[in-house]
């Protein structure tokens, strides 16, 4: 087949940046969008859940979720993601993409209105029923990973391939970006409503009836971007990689390809049965064959994207423990509820809007010039040097005329993360597996990403506690400190540096060549 591509797969590779390029960005970053919003909106009410259901009376101190609370809540929809991405990476390769694409969609749809509802009045039933539908929503969530940049990667053209990949990702970006400003918009307004004291002043009037509804209604407004995607989504045809190499249905193949690419494609039957037949004996996920051409590849991007996701969830779920341990955001007794959600907003549309949504796009404009392997070694390298830089002279940051620093390495440490290793652990696995494993293998990656994300989140909320047991959090033990945290987190990104060695380049290459499918029935026709 080396000599001999299917018309089908080469009309693709050649193809030029069409207006259907554009949709499947779209209807695939729609997902992403949903994902990031739903997965990071959760950081931003936290404090206001304790606030309501957590209160104790005579405190000098707001409440605050239990460490174990705290940590379910924050962390149960990366578990659900995690089961999400293997279940549904699996299914992708058994089923075909297109299949299971529109139920990743309504499972995400409908927790995100359910974990808005969570009912009851008591604080353990409210819990109980959030996170229930919150690792179901993580479960669709998962599925979104490997199936979107499957679709992406077997959709587009060579040339541009990593940028087309690099955006359905990026539209993350967007997703955090409208979350914060969500809160900003819900918060203002019942601000203005119900103007409340502060919890010094008037401890439980602080926190009005009515804030109830503010951490509901920002979970529930996840539900639209993905609702309104559903019907674009049953409509996108399957993917022409999967109909012709998997399906081995050359008809459907080139007819589907013929409609998107708007020219006559030859269908080429004899060509995909010889195939049929060459592939008979191709190798499975476990078998010596797979560990001996794509054993170390996949070592590679599950490592890398493990590693990343430590030091990347641990910075993003805990951005406003950081903010207030460096006083960007006053102490919780000196506002009320609503006021409390507001400021925590607004720093983490800040952060969003300078470094993270940037850092996405120039990893879209330069992942085709640079190649994958340069961004992930550059970003893991700068990733490692800010975070030292943070670090080391951390009573420096502390003080208050040194803030403004402060916010700007951590902003640059986000930004070479989505301008870096964020961007490219996903993009990359999409690219170097064969077709029948495409999805399997991303899901395997991603499902380690997210490992790596349980570790950072959970992690991180022990570890940065406070060394002396007294100022620490209420309910955790001592911790090793932010500033030790810090050196760990840089000492991750150093070995993720380490690993990214492992992974090949996939600029300019076709996903035949990067997978091997070419020598594999090159070798068939030899025997």
């Amino acid at each position: 087949m080396a000599g001999q591509k299917l018309q089908v797969l080469n009309a693709l590779d050649v193809a030029k940046t069409q207006w259907y390029h554009f949709t499947a960005i779209i209807i695939a970053g729609m997902g992403f969008f949903t994902d990031a919003y739903d997965l990071f909106c959760i950081s931003l009410v936290t404090k206001l859940l304790g606030r309501i259901y957590y209160h104790v009376d005579g405190s000098p101190k707001p409440g605050t979720l239990p460490p174990n609370v705290s940590a379910t809540v924050n962390g149960v929809a990366l578990c659900g993601t995690l089961a999400g991405q293997l279940f549904f990476g699996w299914l992708g390769d058994k089923l075909g993409r297109k299949r299971v694409y529109g139920l990743t969609l309504i499972l995400m749809v409908v927790c995100s209105i359910a974990s808005g509802l969570s009912f009851g009045h008591g604080a353990k039933s409210v819990m109980a029923t959030l996170c229930f539908f919150r690792f179901w929503l993580g479960f669709g969530i998962g599925g979104d990973y490997p199936l979107s940049a499957t679709i992406m990667s077997e959709y587009a053209n060579k040339k541009t391939r990593g940028a087309f990949i690099a955006a359905v990702f990026a539209m993350q970006g967007f997703g955090i970006l409208a979350g914060g400003i969500f809160a900003i918009i819900v918060s203002s307004a019942f601000q203005a409503r119900f103007p409340a004291p502060a919890y010094e002043v008037d401890p439980v009037n602080s926190t009005i009836p009515e804030a109830d509804y503010v951490w509901r209604i920002i979970l529930m407004v996840g539900a639209l971007p993905a609702a309104l995607t559903y019907y674009w989504r049953l409509k996108m045809p399957e993917t022409a990689r999967y109909t012709a190499l998997v399906a081995k249905n050359a008809e459907q193949a080139a007819s589907d390809m013929s409609k998107v690419l708007q020219v006559d494609i030859e269908a080429e039957t004899q060509k995909v049965e010889k195939l049929a037949q060459d592939q008979k004996n191709s190798f499975g996920l476990f078998s010596s064959e797979f560990a001996k051409r794509h054993g170390l590849h996949l070592l590679g991007t599950t490592s890398t994207w493990f590693l990343l996701d430590i030091a990347f969830y641990s910075q993003n779920l805990f951005q406003k423990d950081i903010f207030s341990a460096i006083g960007w955001i006053p102490a919780a007794k000196t506002m009320n509820a609503i006021e409390e959600v507001f400021r925590i907003a607004r720093a983490q549309t800040l952060i969003a809007l300078c470094s993270t949504v940037p850092g996405y796009w120039f990893t879209v404009a330069f992942i085709d010039r640079m190649g994958r392997f340069a961004i992930q070694l550059m970003g893991f390298f700068f990733m490692t040097v800010f975070m030292f830089a943070l670090a080391f002279p951390y009573e420096h940051w502390t003080h208050k005329e040194n803030r403004i620093g402060f916010v700007v390495m951590y902003s640059l440490t986000f930004f070479f993360a989505n301008f870096g290793p964020n961007a490219t652990t996903f993009v990359v696995p999409a690219e170097i597996f064969p077709s029948r494993l495409r999805s399997t293998c991303h899901g395997i990656s991603a499902a380690s990403g997210k490992l790596g994300a349980m570790v950072g989140a959970f992690g991180f909320l022990y570890l940065a506690q406070n060394k002396d047991p007294a100022k620490t959090d209420a309910g955790y033990p001592a911790g090793i400190g932010v500033r030790n945290s810090l050196i760990v987190l840089g000492v991750i990104n150093f070995l993720g540096m380490l690993f990214t060695f492992l992974v090949p380049e996939s600029k300019g290459k076709s996903l035949e060549e990067m997978s091997g499918e070419n020598e594999e029935d090159d070798d068939n026709q030899e025997n």
